[in-house]
This record gives C-alpha cells, sequence and structure tokens, in this order.
C-alpha cells in the first residue's frame, strides 16, 4: 500500500480508502467486519461513512470495529442529508450540524472524527455559518479535517475563499463522483483540485455496479442499480450502455477484472489522492483490492479514456492555445 499526503496536510492516508456504505445495509455485522479486517490487512486507514447510511447503522457497526484501535485510523463522516421528517433535521445550518456531529460521535463511538464533510452543497444556509460552524468543531477538537463532498468547482472555491477571509479552518479534502460513465469533474473539479492543493478521494468509481458488467445482463433484481431509481437514473443513457459493454469486453479480453481496472483507472488521474471503493462481502473485496496491482501506464489510461465520452471542456476557445 502507497501512503500519500491528504492534500496540503501532513496527515497520509493510504491509496485506496473503503466506504462503509454497505454496514448494515448489504452487509450484517458479521460480514462488515470479516471485510474492514481485509481492508486493515490490505493496509486502507481511511473508513468513510455518514449519518445517512443504513440510517445511522453504518456508523455503529463501523464504530464498534474500530473501538480497540481508534487512533490507528483515520475516520471520515458526513451531514447534510435528511436524518428525521423535522424541518431543520437537514442541510448546514449551525442548528443542523452541530446535531449532527453529536449523533455521529455518539454513533461512531469516538471524541473526535479526522475528517468531516460538508455532504452536498445548502442554498437556504449561507456558506459563512456552515464553515464557521466547522470551525468551531476543529477548535474543539471534535474535528481535525474539513472536507466538502458533491459541491460544483465554483461552490469550493467559494468556501476555500470564504474561509481565507475569515482565517477559518481550511477545506482539506473534495470528494466528488467520478468513473469512466461519469467523468464532469474533469473538466474543472480535478483541475481546480491540482491548483489548490486539496486532497480528492472520489467515489462510485465503478459506478454503482454498472463497470462490472452485471447489469448488462439478466441479473437477480437485488444489486443497487437495480432497486435504487436514483442510481438508475444516474445511468440512464443509451452511451452510458454502450461505454460500459465496450469497458467490460476490453478488460476481459486483456485479462482484467472490470471492477479492478475501473479502480486503476480512477485511482490514475494525476488529481486523484484515493480512490473509495466498497463491497457487499469479503469476497467482492478482492478485486477492489487487486486495483492496486495494475499498473496503468499513460497508454493504457489513455486506452480506457477513449471507451467513453470525454467531458466538455470547461471553457471555450481552447484550440487557440
Amino acid at each position: 500500500m502507497i501512503y500519500k499526503r491528504l492534500g496540503k496536510s501532513g496527515l497520509k492516508v493510504s491509496s485506496l480508502c473503503f466506504g462503509t456504505m454497505t454496514f448494515g445495509d448489504g452487509a450484517d455485522e458479521a460480514e462488515s467486519g470479516r471485510i474492514y479486517g481485509l481492508c486493515r490487512d490490505s493496509g486502507i486507514n481511511v473508513f468513510d461513512c455518514a449519518d445517512v447510511y443504513a440510517d445511522g447503522v453504518s456508523e455503529r457497526i463501523l464504530g464498534r470495529l474500530i473501538r480497540d484501535h481508534r487512533d490507528d485510523v483515520i475516520l471520515a463522516t458526513k451531514a447534510y442529508y435528511p436524518v428525521g421528517g423535522g424541518v431543520n433535521e437537514r442541510g448546514l445550518s449551525r442548528y443542523h450540524l452541530t446535531k449532527a456531529l453529536e449523533g455521529s460521535l455518539k454513533r461512531l463511538g469516538t471524541d473526535y472524527v479526522d475528517v468531516y464533510y460538508m455532504h452536498a452543497f445548502d442554498e437556504e444556509t449561507p456558506l459563512e455559518e456552515s464553515l464557521m460552524t466547522l470551525n468551531d468543531f476543529v477548535r474543539q477538537g471534535k474535528v481535525l479535517y474539513l472536507g466538502i463532498s458533491n459541491f460544483a468547482a465554483w461552490q469550493i472555491m467559494k468556501a476555500m475563499a470564504i474561509t481565507e477571509a475569515h482565517n477559518l479552518a481550511p477545506v482539506t479534502c473534495i470528494q466528488p463522483m467520478y468513473n469512466l460513465l461519469k467523468r464532469q469533474c474533469e473538466s474543472e473539479i480535478l483541475p481546480m483540485a491540482q491548483s489548490e492543493g486539496l486532497g480528492v478521494l472520489p467515489y462510485g468509481p465503478v459506478a454503482g455496479g454498472y463497470l462490472t458488467g452485471k447489469y448488462l445482463k439478466e441479473t437477480s433484481g437485488k444489486g443497487r442499480f437495480e432497486t435504487d431509481p436514483a442510481y438508475q437514473k444516474r445511468y440512464q443513457q443509451a452511451q452510458d450502455h454502450e461505454a460500459a459493454e465496450r469497458f467490460v469486453t476490453f478488460a476481459k479480453e486483456n485479462g482484467y477484472h472490470p471492477v479492478s481496472l475501473a479502480i486503476a483507472w480512477v485511482a490514475s488521474h494525476p488529481a486523484v489522492t484515493a480512490p473509495l471503493i466498497g463491497a457487499r462481502s469479503a469476497a467482492q473485496l478482492g478485486p477492489a483490492l487487486a486495483s492496486l496491482d495494475i499498473d496503468m501506464d499513460p497508454e493504457l489510461q489513455q486506452t480506457v479514456s477513449n471507451l467513453s465520452l470525454a467531458p466538455a471542456l470547461a471553457t471555450d476557445r481552447e484550440e487557440e492555445r
């Protein structure tokens, strides 16, 4: 396992991170323990969660797994999405963030988290309010580093400008969606991250399982893509299906497991610090870990890139450069 600095911080993170969304939702506590043990044995030291995963069960399971060695792992969680029916049980207000962090710390059984993410942009709350609240968490020792997930590039830059103007705790890392079928972040987010020295821990490298090839044929009807309308909407374009077919065919013809190749491709982008991987079982985890063994040289990287459409450029008139 290779370890990299997280953005401009001195924190070292493994070149793969594990997302625990399946803990309690696809993987019971015993299987979650087996998955966690394999991750630790491989050298993974970052475990990512959120308060909404499995209605809080994911955090509870993760908290029990890290109990005996809390300081040996880097723990990340997030807040924004609704955690109840109340009008204030969502968003990035001081009210909700305070209660959300308290709830996460209790479920995780710890008095601090290493990375705390704003899980999405809140159009109804001034960013100043959110960032000043997060700064208070850092001063209180409840949070060590701040992260941003699912923001547009301009929203991230606005947040960074506010932290600099008010001398608040800086944004250290971001968590965008990134895979061969969803490449929008190549236009602005990833170049911005490189320019500003942000750590990048992208999620969804296998496109919700679409790049495994299992949804290109008859399936059980139990997979996340088949049961979650959000995933279906996300990859509903004909070009997604065609690109997935090309990718799976290329992988198999060249001796790669599609999961391993998909993750290795995401990891090969120079802006990426570490992709987030996931699994519902210990058996599923193997191909994800095997991505570390793929030599993604420039030729292979370009060949895989050519299997899907690149996003539009962020600016026009590039031909004049």
